[in-house]
């Protein structure tokens, strides 16, 4: 049994996402109260080839933990070979192996979900990682290939006979990519199919999503993703709804904005960013477009940081953006009290 699961705890996953979920986003969700990470998926073939961009994707820090880096490959026997490089670099807590990437270049290496199309061979890839490595292995999976080959039970139930720790599932299919509406039936179906931790994952935004999916699928943990990556304060209210069935004040534009600053500051510390601000800056965009999701002028915030070029530019839009929306507020009052009778 993985330590982060038991009868008092129900840990809250940032689910991996290539591009997103980086050792500075990781760190800043883990201070938000999420519980247990893992990294941007790698590829097996880079981390042998020693490929040093391919290695800077395993980074984490240890006040990330309990951290797992997830491995995507068709070959189990040489990914449990990177499997074991990758303990030797960062002892992470667990392996997690990617059967649920949707993403054609994945898909046609006979990565991802590509797998769940021959549970043979998936059964083999994660049977091989298992046999490699001293710590557990954990993967995560789409509940099917398309509408007509939903195999999630199946495969569940493949993993955990070959000695998976724990099964992630994305609630759509690899036909769906990020279409449509998870399917928290099956991924309940799968949760009670199997001894092992269940993680659920899809259409999760909130508290009381989180609140409603535990309640009703008997899932033993939910994974968050895109909502994270515009609201990474979901993991602080879900934490807060859980134990209290309330709900938090909605997050000040004045943190939005201190979180947006501090993120930018913090990737252009980052050694995985060892190239110019110029281009840290233009790998922030579209992080920093996300964070405008919600706010007043948001389109026209939106406008000027998918073109930002340095902190110094950021840092100036924010405060053109405070000064005028004062200006819009005190004209609006001067407005309201012009229509008071005298």
């Amino acid at each position: 049994m993985l330590p982060w699961f038991n009868h008092t705890q129900f840990p809250l996953y940032l689910a991996p996402m290539a591009g997103v979920t980086d050792v500075v986003f990781r760190r800043l969700c883990k201070e938000l109260g999420a519980d247990v990470m893992v990294t941007e998926f790698v590829s097996a073939e880079g981390i042998l080839q020693a490929d040093e961009r391919t290695r800077k994707y395993t980074d984490f820090d240890d006040e990330q933990r309990p951290v797992g880096v997830q491995l995507f490959g068709a070959d189990g026997i040489r990914m449990g070979e990177a499997a074991r490089k990758i303990i030797d670099w960062k002892q992470p807590d667990f392996i997690d192996i990617n059967f649920g990437c949707p993403v054609n270049k994945v898909v046609s290496k006979n990565g991802g979900s590509s797998l769940l199309r021959d549970c043979p061979l998936l059964a083999s890839v994660a049977s091989n990682i298992v046999k490699a490595v001293p710590i557990p292995v954990t993967a995560k999976i789409r509940i099917g290939w398309d509408q007509n080959q939903i195999n999630a039970v199946e495969v569940c139930r493949l993993l955990e006979s070959v000695g998976i720790a724990a099964i992630a599932i994305h609630g759509r299919t690899k036909a769906q990519g990020y279409t449509g509406q998870a399917n928290w039936d099956v991924i309940a179906e799968c949760a009670s199919a199997v001894s092992i931790p269940v993680i659920g994952n899809g259409d999760v935004a909130s508290g009381l999503d989180v609140a409603k999916r535990r309640s009703e699928t008997g899932v033993s943990g939910v994974m968050i993703g895109r909502a994270a990556m515009h609201h990474p304060w979901v993991f602080r209210e879900a934490k807060h709804y859980l134990l209290t069935g309330e709900h938090l004040p909605p997050v000040s534009v004045e943190e939005r904005f201190e979180f947006l600053l501090r993120h930018s500051r913090l990737a252009l510390q980052s050694t995985r960013y060892q190239g110019t601000e110029l281009q840290t800056m233009r790998a922030m965009r579209t992080r920093l477009m996300a964070y405008t999701q919600g706010l007043p002028g948001g389109k026209q915030l939106r406008v000027r940081f998918c073109k930002v070029e340095s902190l110094a530019e950021l840092e100036d839009i924010v405060a053109e953006y405070f000064k005028y929306q004062e200006q819009l507020e005190s004209t609006s009052v001067t407005r309201h009290d012009s229509l008071q009778p005298a």
